[in-house]
């Protein structure tokens, strides 16, 4: 066993070395380059902490999740070292290597803290972890082959061969279509000349549409083409459509770093392309106007950005109160050059204080990305249909949460705040957009205080003015959404600040719902959510101390020059108070620990009384009856209200 592990630890360093030779070389592009940021460092120092709101923050803030700091550690190998499972989630699911065959993922693996994380690491494959833009590519890679609903709006034939074609994903991706299109975009056929191999086209289209780029070139029976035919074909396509890095991919198609990088690449390049189309096109011809005249609107189905739908968003009661009397352009300065007949007066003037409604030209092809929108489009509904004017359908949501997710539907970004997390939710879960309901899920339990430390926690416990989210409407939309995280983050955040709920009608009202949750409930069952509450209550006051390391300090003998054999147990009890971890190795015994702070030790120096008033000798006591205490409270409350479990 040990000649392996010395014979892996070889091979890895073997690999390091030929890896840094390549890099250098620019063979391969480096997977961890250096980051000396200030953002980067703050990334790093949450990592270690186990600070999952600033992982959060930082990770919306783009900054690269895969760097490495002047130690060569990246953040996924110092939150899998510490051992903060969540951290470890949140950076695998932003897109954080763990590849098993790379020096660092090696290294993420070894030095992982426990079996919990490790296994959770050799659950995110390299398809799982690198490539997170995998959903958009696959989606926009079938709508080649989609045969319903129908979404084309072009046909591009070559030879015997027809393409059924997107004109904004061609205008999106091609310099070379965004010209042509832009000064014809009535076009609905192209025909390629019989020069050019129907199996080039088709390798220049795939690509377009995210495809991977073929590793075989052969020319189909009876094309009269050869290889070498077909890849000049690629090779003039590639320059005639400005699409120059798709002969360079099918090139490095035979190297399997090479490819996966490169393939990394490109997905990346496109959704770039994707999202400036989305952004300047969709996002910027989006028209605001009074919400009694939405009816009124008529918008042309042969328009220059290519739409076949309007997706409509009421502004909420609040906002229009908000923009009452506000006479600025909805769309700021920028006028809309596309007709909406008698509605644009309307959207002009922008001083009427009526509700008011926004426009979004959308593309049925990317709409599907939503199974709502499938079902929809696949059934005999009116929003079937094509007719001269683009049906409007309304959206149960504001103007600024149809945004993130038509977003999220072109771009795969979701980039929002805690202010609207909830909103989002619930439009996903509408929308039956999972992914998104999981990012929003992921957004409210890492900036809602959900990971905060001991020490952080304890400033809100007794008081709910602190709170900076309202959980009981987070557990609530957990439940309409079956969203499970949620569930487990609201029991967490209640059981760390107990104190401040237990005794309050909302939590009574909301362990009852709880029970009621359970259909046909016999007096024996179990509460889900009063099950968890206790188990995290139990994890909290046994982290309490056990993370900060103190068993081993417990045991050492009191040093005789204290004169007092209890003073230095007594000095620990006050200096870890509200102390997630204590770093032993930096403090040679208690005593200097307790000399650095006196200000500490005078605070301390007064009475410690549990919740019920009691005196407690030390905080170890005072954690255990607290313990004791709200355990008892769980139990009086669970009579009141006349249940048992």
């Amino acid at each position: 066993m040990a000649e392996r592990t010395v014979l892996r630890k070889d091979q890895l360093e073997i690999s390091l070395h030929n890896e840094k030779k390549l890099i250098k070389e620019g063979a391969i592009k480096d997977d961890n380059p250096l980051d000396l940021s200030e953002p980067f460092r703050d990334l790093c120092s949450a990592c270690r902490k186990g600070d999952l709101k600033v992982c959060q923050e930082k990770i919306t803030e783009g900054v690269n999740v895969n760097a490495r700091d002047p130690y060569d550690y990246t953040p996924l190998i110092l939150a899998s070292l510490c051992g903060h499972y969540e951290v470890v989630q949140l950076l695998l699911e932003s897109g954080s290597l763990c590849e098993r065959d790379t020096f660092q993922g090696e290294r993420c693996l070894y030095n992982a803290l426990n079996d919990r994380i490790r296994n959770l690491l050799l659950e995110y494959d390299y398809s799982k972890s690198t490539d997170p833009l995998q959903p958009l590519a696959a989606h926009i890679s079938s709508l080649l082959t989609r045969e319903s609903p129908v979404t084309t709006d072009i046909v591009v034939t070559a030879a015997d061969e027809s393409l059924y074609l997107h004109k904004f994903l061609l205008a999106a991706r091609s310099p070379y279509f965004q010209a042509k299109l832009a000064t014809a975009p009535e076009t609905t056929t192209w025909k390629l000349p019989n020069t050019t191999p129907p199996e080039a086209f088709s390798a220049a289209i795939k690509y377009l549409y995210f495809g991977e780029a073929p590793r075989e070139l052969r020319s189909g029976p009876g094309t009269g083409f050869t290889e070498s035919e077909v890849f000049a074909g690629i090779d003039k396509i590639s320059k005639y459509l400005e699409i120059h890095s798709l002969v360079d991919s099918i090139l490095e198609s035979g190297d399997r770093r090479l490819a996966r990088q490169r393939r990394t690449m490109e997905l990346a390049k496109g959704r770039d392309q994707l999202e400036e189309w989305f952004r300047r096109n969709v996002l910027g011809n989006k028209v605001v106007v009074d919400t009694a005249k939405v009816n009124d609107v008529r918008w042309d189905r042969n328009n220059a950005i290519f739409a076949d739908v309007l997706l409509r968003a009421d502004e909420l009661p609040e906002e229009a109160d908000d923009t009452a009397g506000n006479p600025q352009d909805p769309n700021n300065g920028t006028s809309n050059s596309l007709p909406i007949g008698p509605a644009s007066a309307t959207a002009e003037s922008g001083a009427c204080e009526a509700q008011r409604s926004t426009l979004f030209p959308c593309h049925r092809a990317m709409l599907l990305r939503s199974e709502f929108f499938q079902a929809m489009f696949s059934s005999s509904f009116r929003e079937a249909y094509v007719k001269d004017h683009l049906h409007i359908i309304d959206v149960d949501c504001s103007p600024e949460v149809l945004e993130i997710i038509l977003t999220f539907m072109y771009t795969e970004r979701a980039d929002f705040g805690l202010d609207v997390a909830v909103d989002v939710l619930f439009a996903a879960d509408m929308l039956f957009i999972e992914k998104l309901k999981t990012k929003a899920a992921v957004v409210i339990s890492t900036l809602g205080s959900g990971g905060m430390s001991q020490a952080e926690a304890a400033k809100t416990r007794g008081t709910t003015e602190e709170d900076d989210i309202d959980i009981y409407a987070i557990i609530r939309a957990a439940w309409l959404t079956r969203v499970q995280r949620l569930e487990e983050f609201a029991a967490r955040y209640l059981a760390y600040r107990l104190e401040a709920h237990i005794d309050t009608s909302e939590f009574a009202e909301l362990i009852q719902e709880s029970a009621s949750r359970i259909q046909a409930r016999q007096e024996t069952d179990s509460i889900e959510l009063l099950d968890d509450i206790r188990f995290y209550l139990s994890e909290r006051f046994r982290l309490r101390f056990d993370d900060a390391g103190l068993d081993e300090l417990m045991e050492e003998p009191a040093r005789p020059e204290t004169g007092d054999a209890h003073q230095p147990l007594e000095d620990v009890a006050k200096i870890t108070d509200g102390v997630d971890r204590l770093d032993v190795a930096q403090a040679t015994n208690i005593s200097d620990v307790a000399a650095r702070q006196p200000q500490k030790l005078q605070e301390h120096a007064r009475e410690i009384r549990t919740l019920d008033g009691a005196v407690a000798d030390d905080e170890f006591t005072e954690d255990a009856m607290n313990y004791q205490i709200l355990l008892e409270k769980l139990d009086m409350l669970l009579d009141n209200l006349n249940l048992d479990a």
